[in-house]
């Protein structure tokens, strides 16, 4: 008797073995799918997340850009700090630079206590 021709129970065992790795395949390809599907849940959830931080860096974008306006700027200088923009009369030539040059403070003394 070879072994394709053994029956257990009315059914060749060639049969079961078949019908065994049939159910197996079954739930591999259900699994598959099911985990497939978490993935593209996954992935779907993942690229919102992107867009939603694509949004907030131009927003941050736009924000830098008004806070580094020169004329905003400007403004604020001269009203917290007093400060203006200089007068002609304060300008020099490049080449008179070397004549109002300043000669560099005396260093201090450093104490050891």
């Amino acid at each position: 008797m070879r072994v394709l021709d053994w029956k257990v129970r009315g059914f060749r065992l060639v049969d079961l073995v078949a019908l065994g790795l049939l159910i197996v395949l079954m739930l591999g390809v259900y699994l598959a799918k099911t985990l497939a599907g978490r993935e593209r849940g996954e992935i779907a959830r993942v690229e919102k997340q992107i867009s939603q931080e694509r949004q907030r860096v131009r927003l941050l974008e736009a924000e830098v850009a008004h806070l580094e306006a020169p004329a905003r700027i400007e403004r604020l200088s001269v009203d917290y700090l007093g400060m203006a923009p200089p007068v002609a009369a304060r300008e020099i030539a490049p080449q008179a630079l070397a004549e109002h040059a300043v000669e560099e403070p005396p260093k201090r003394k450093e104490t050891t206590p």
